[in-house]
């Protein structure tokens, strides 16, 4: 498990990700997936994929924030 930089109170630092953007930046990797999952999950259940991919997003729109808060772990800036 990768430790959490703090400051000086001991709170970690965090990042903030724009969610949708992320969908969007891996959205072949992603749309890829969800219809691999499915596949596996439900095999007997035909799905465009596209559109399944377009209600996800949509859904990811809805319930998250615009800006998430995520761990400085978890990003990685060059």
């Amino acid at each position: 498990m990768a430790l959490c930089r703090a400051d000086r109170l001991g709170r970690p630092f965090m990042a903030r990700v724009k969610i949708e953007d992320v969908v969007d930046h891996l959205r072949g990797e992603m749309r890829r997936a969800l219809a691999q999952t499915l596949k596996t999950v439900a095999p007997e259940v035909q799905v465009d994929d596209g559109q399944l991919f377009r209600e996800f997003r949509r859904n990811v729109s809805r319930r998250c924030s615009t800006w998430e808060t995520v761990p400085d772990h978890c990003v990685d800036k060059d």
